[in-house]
Parts: C-alpha cells; structure tokens; sequence
C-alpha cells in the first residue's frame, strides 16, 4: 500500500513538473514575443502577432483587441508593452497586473497600417475559432471564409476536429475550402473537392470566388467549378425572386395599412377624403411625442414605446377625424368635388399646424429591441421591423373584419354602406354612423402611421407619399370591400417590386398606374364590387 502511494505522488509530480514547464514555455514564447512590437516596424510587428497567438497565451486575445483599437504601447527603451483598457487603466502586456509606477517617457502607440489591420483581424478570428460561445466561432469561421488566409489553416483544422455543433462545422468547412483554393499548389482532387463545398453554400461570395479561379487552373477544376457557377446562378435567381416577392409583400402590407382606413371612408360615406394622408402622419407624430416623453422621464420603458403609442395613436387621430367629419364634411355630402376640395384644404392646415409645433426638419422615431436588426432565412434577408408590421397589418385587417361581421356598428356600416336610404328608414342614424365610420378610418390611418415611423422618415410631408397609392389600391380592390382592399394592396405591391429591378421605381409606378386606368376602364367599380340595391343602380 505503501508503495502504491508512493508511486502516486511520484506521478503527481511528475505531472505537475510538466505543467509548470509547459506553462512557463509558452509564458517564455508570449514573452519573447512581446519584444517585437518594441521594434516599431511593421513586418516585425507581424511576425509579433504570428508568434503571440502560437504562444497560446491566456493574455493573447485582450493584447490583440488593444492593438487593433491602437490601446497598444510600447517602450523602446525597456523593452515592454504595456495595454491600456477600455476604462483608462494600464496593465503590463506580460502579466496582465496593473502598472505600478508610471508609464516610460518613450512609451508610444505600436503603429497599424491596412496590411497589419488584415493580419489583426485573422489573428483574433483564429483566436475565437475555439471560443466557447457557437455564434463567436461561427463569425471567426466566416472571417476566414472571406480572408482565405493559409496560416490560419492549422488553427481551422484543430478547432473543426473538436467541433462538436454540425452548424459551426459546415461553416469551418467552407473556410478550409475557401484556404485550399487560394492555395496554388493544392492537388486538383483537393480543389474540386472545396468546389463541392463551396458550391453547397450557394452564396454571392461563393460565386465571387469561383469566378476569381486563375484561368489556367487544371480542366477538372474548370469543369467543376463552371458546374458550380451554374449552380449558384440559377439558386441565386430563385432566392432573388423570393427576395422580391417578400419586398412586394412588404409594401402590400404598408399600402394596406395606409389605405384600409380610406376604404372604409370611401365605401360608407363616398368621401373623396385628401386629408387622410395627414391622419397618418399624426399617428406618426403621436408615436415621436410618446417616444420622447418616454426618453427623458421614463427610459427603462422604452421598449414599450409602441404598445403606448397604438392606442393614443387611435385615439387622438379618430378624434380629429370625427371632428372634421362634423365641422366641414357633414355639409358637403353628394358634392364630391367641394369634398375633395374642401379635406385638401384641411391637409394643408394639418401639415402647417405640425410644422408651427414640432418644425419642418424630420423626428427621431427609434426601434424598440425587438423591432431592430435582421435574420437571413435560406437566401434572403429578413428584417424585423418589416416583418412586425406585416403580422400588425394582419391583426388589425382581422380585427376590422371581424367588428365589421359581430358589432352592432359594423352591422350599420355594412347596412348604410349598401342602401343609405333603407337604412334610414329602418331606423340607423345615418348621421351618426358615418361621424363614427370617418372616425374609424381616421383611427386606423393613426394605426398606419405608428406603423410606418419606424420605416419612414417622419415629417410634416410623410403622407403626401401615400394617399395616392391608397387610393390606387381602394379603386383596384374595389370601393369599400375590404377583402379587395388586401387584394390590391398586395398585387399592386408585388407588381412595383418585380417591375423596379427592370424599369427603375418612377417607371415603375407610372406602369401601375396606366395598368389601373385601363383596368377600371373595363371594370369600373374595381375587383371585387360590393353588391346591394343602392350601389348597383
């Protein structure tokens, strides 16, 4: 038993001898490369970088960030390096202590140039290929994709063997296969092979560097990569047509929203209402008002901003609208051009009123958390703040129909909207349901401009972009049909992104808009006309 336990703590030190040896060899190696940043050249400051991250030192990652940042000094003199941090503190770049007296009279920033900026950013993208966080060895794997640097290739094999997420390893594949075709000398069976690879990613870049293979490169890589080429050009084609098909539907979604509320106008009353335009743009304002409140009194509750602001947003506009309604349309029924004239009118008080009070220049509206940023979904690119307000527009059109189809009101909008006289004669206040119609178009035209802050600029002028095309899209989908009003919304939306790539944004709508008169010229009262007594004589 004795010796059985002597043989133990034999081993124990043992191993411990070789732990305090490996230790302080790559201490010696980090150490020893420390001194080339003291030399104040270039190409000794790469071989520095080089010789820091083979040291496999604990400090080599932190000693690199502080280079690119330019936080990196240097004495001549003594010899040392020294990193500033992000807070002002100086620690000795050997040991990581903080700095006990003060810094050398010599001491100066270890200069960059591009050359060694590339070298820093692979040498800290080799360094994270086995960070314990998947997204950060993904990045470095994708920093070497696009580097294709061949010193970083040792690194890449040792981390792809430890790799154990097949996401990571598919992205470390297409970095090797990336580094063996820019390698020259790599056997032809090699190349085709990172071809293979390259060409399941299927991306831009993938085709850039198949195009970028030398011409005299050996007739099967040719052959595989043109194969390759084909492939990714025809993928490519197709994530572009979803990627504009998503665009269109976008858009559909943002002239649904704008335009929804005019349909119903439009529908009950027969009002031509050039003003609605401006009930977005209040919505809109609404949301910069709520929003800064929120910035100086309550910034924790930012995130929260839009929740706020919907129902203000619905509130305030739908008040505007009923009083419009009352004080100047009411008067004017069955004359449509004093009508038209008369909500022009009101949309340029509107618009002046909001340049008295907040000025011309446009509003800081910002993006929640939630609303900020994008994800890629195969081949497109997906933003949040598009993609929310495609599932808002879906809830408030539901909602809409929904009122429209179990409420008492929608019950006498419906009744109104198809024969007014009958509905008076049953008993419907005629009158008051169409001041509580206008102001539920103009609540929703608040909606729309909460929405659109956070994809538009918000100005004084940020309905005049839209009441046109709502208009389009009421008179295509049919007046007053809301089923028709999503229709057109979302075709003419399509329409305009697929016909830009070829005829540029001002062609485009001018096409659309020679298409809709020919179109109302066969079918005047739009795709789907709604039926009753009254609107059909």
């Amino acid at each position: 038993m004795r010796r059985l336990l002597h043989r133990l703590a034999v081993l124990v030190f043992i191993v411990g001898a070789l732990a305090v040896n490996s230790t302080a060899a790559y201490a010696d190696a980090y150490e020893d490369a420390l001194v080339g940043f003291t030399a104040d050249s270039f190409s000794d400051s790469i071989e520095a970088v080089d010789a820091v991250i083979a040291s496999g030192h604990p400090l080599a990652a932190q000693l690199l960030e502080a280079m690119k940042d330019s936080r990196l000094l240097f004495s001549a003199t003594a010899k040392k390096v020294f990193i500033k941090t992000k807070d002002g503190k100086t620690l000795d770049a050997a040991t990581g202590q903080p700095l006990a007296g003060a810094l050398p009279d010599d001491a100066d920033n270890v200069r960059l140039n591009n050359r060694l900026r590339n070298v820093l950013d692979t040498a800290i993208g080799t360094l994270t290929l086995m960070a314990p966080d998947p997204a950060k060895r993904i990045d470095a794997a994708q920093s070497v994709f696009k580097s294709r640097d061949a010193a970083v290739s040792p690194a890449l094999d040792k981390a792809l063997a430890a790799e154990k997420i097949e996401r990571v390893k598919k992205v470390m594949r297409e970095a090797q296969a990336s580094i063996v075709l820019a390698t020259e000398d790599a056997p032809p069976a090699d190349k085709v092979a990172a071809i293979a690879v390259i060409s399941d990613r299927g991306d831009q870049d993938s085709l850039a560097m198949l195009q970028a293979l030398p011409a005299n490169s050996p007739p099967e890589v040719i052959a595989a990569a043109n194969t390759a080429k084909a492939k990714i050009e025809r993928s490519l084609a197709i994530w572009n047509t979803v990627q504009n098909a998503w665009y269109g539907l976008s858009l559909g979604s943002v002239l649904l929203l704008a335009a929804i509320g005019l349909a119903i106008t439009f529908g009950v009353m027969g009002v031509i209402n050039m003003a609605h335009g401006e009930m977005v743009m209040l919505g809109a304002y609404v949301t910069y008002v709520v929003q800064d409140l929120i910035r100086t009194s309550y910034p924790g509750l930012f995130d929260y901003s839009l929740a706020m602001a919907l129902p203000l947003a619905f509130l305030f506009t739908a008040i505007v609208g009923i009083a419009i309604e009352r004080s100047v349309i009411r008067f004017l029924y069955g004359r449509p051009l004093e009508t038209l004239l008369a909500t022009w009118g009101i949309s340029l008080v509107l618009q002046q009123a909001v340049r008295v009070v907040f000025g011309p220049t446009n509003k800081e509206v910002g993006n929640p958390t939630w609303m900020s940023g994008a994800f890629d979904l195969g081949g497109i690119l997906i933003t949040y703040n598009r993609m929310w307000i495609i599932l808002f527009t879906a809830i408030v059109f539901v909602a809409l129909l929904a009122m429209l189809r179990f409420t008492r009101l929608g019950l006498e909008m419906r009744a109104v909207t198809q024969n007014r006289t009958m509905a008076a004669a049953v008993g419907i206040r005629t009158a008051r349901i169409d001041a509580l119609t206008f102001g539920l178009g103009s609540g929703i035209a608040g909606l729309a401009g909460v929405a659109l802050s956070q994809i538009d600029n918000v100005s004084p002028n940020l309905g005049q972009g839209y009441i046109i095309d709502s208009f389009m899209v009421v008179v295509f989908g049919g007046v007053g049909n809301l089923w028709g009003t999503l229709v057109g919304a979302l075709t003419l939306g399509i329409a305009n992104k697929f016909l830009e790539p070829f005829a540029g944004a001002v062609l485009a709508k001018i096409a659309i808009l020679v298409f809709i008169i020919l179109f109302i010229q066969k079918r005047p009262r739009g795709m789907f006309a709604l039926k009753g007594r009254a609107i059909e004589a």
